[in-house]
């Protein structure tokens, strides 16, 4: 009972008025005076408070001063770090593509199945769907041109990989009998040439060794890097002739053909070509 006697006491005590006088020092006039009580004082320092923790809030959310405080970053930074962001994101997408890139190249100088993989490539910010499909009269008579045009080009084939690999002349690397021809389904990504014991192997063009080594499957092997995106690889060799990093011309001795690895049924060179990563047929660009 006490303390519930003690309680309004001491509430009255918070509404007790106080005088606030600021004298004079010299001639004890007053000068102000003000009526207070602890609750007014309360409420006024509260307020107070609050009105400047709003104030501090708005200047810091809505004026350049944020940049000045500790840790927070400045818009400048933050703009750096986006473009960092998208950059770090297209190198990363690259970077995916040449391992593909690469590891597929490992797969065809060891003779194994490849995976192509065109989902990898897809842009998935193009709508595909709202592409319209329907060509116009004057698309389709210029393609029908074309297309009876290439029909009788023995540089092109109608339909084969799309650049400027058919201003290039191709030297055949061996002269002797296709024994088994280039299939994309079947995954043999090139052709079987049958020749004379120790006939030697040419480069079909100016290039450069980018691997020159034995393989268990397909032997000693040798692989040339050529303008635009053209790579030829010669396969089931007896004797390489050159060295990665070597410069050859086009018809320059680099191999002579054998029956090496484990993949061959007879002396013969297995010859690839390979542009801008998709292997094509041999035949559509020389004579054998």
């Amino acid at each position: 009972m006490t303390y519930f006697k003690n309680k309004p006491k001491k509430f009255q005590r918070l509404k007790h008025k106080y005088r606030l006088v600021i004298l004079n020092d010299d001639t004890f006039e007053e000068k102000v005076s003000f009526k207070l009580s602890q609750l007014n004082v309360f409420v006024a320092v509260g307020i107070s408070s609050l009105v400047l923790i709003l104030l501090v809030t708005i200047i810091i959310a809505f004026t350049p001063l944020r940049e000045f405080i500790p840790g927070y970053a400045n818009v400048n930074v933050r703009k750096q770090g986006v473009e960092n962001f998208l950059k770090s994101d297209s190198i990363e997408l690259a970077l995916a593509h040449n391992n593909l890139y690469i590891d597929n190249i490992k797969q065809i100088i060891q003779g194994k199945p490849i995976k192509l993989d065109d989902k990898a490539f897809v842009d998935s910010t193009v709508n595909y769907k709202m592409i319209i499909n329907n060509p116009i009269e004057e698309d389709s008579l210029l393609r029908n041109t074309i297309e009876t045009e290439e029909k009788y080009n023995l540089f092109s084939k109608a339909g084969s990989t799309p650049g400027n690999i058919s201003s290039f002349i191709f030297l055949q690397p061996l002269k002797g009998i296709v024994t088994n021809r280039f299939n994309f389904k079947k995954q043999h990504f090139g052709i079987d040439v049958v020749a004379s014991k120790n006939e030697a192997i040419k480069a079909t063009l100016d290039g450069t060794v980018v691997f020159a080594e034995w393989t268990s499957e397909t032997g000693y092997v040798i692989q040339l890097q050529h303008a635009d995106n053209i790579i030829s690889i010669y396969k089931h060799n007896s004797v390489l002739h050159k060295k990665v990093g070597d410069h050859v011309k086009a018809g320059e001795v680099i191999a002579i053909i054998g029956n090496s690895g484990e993949l061959s049924t007879g002396p013969h060179l297995h010859f690839e070509l390979w542009y801008n990563g998709i292997p094509i047929n041999p035949e559509d660009y020389m004579m054998f």
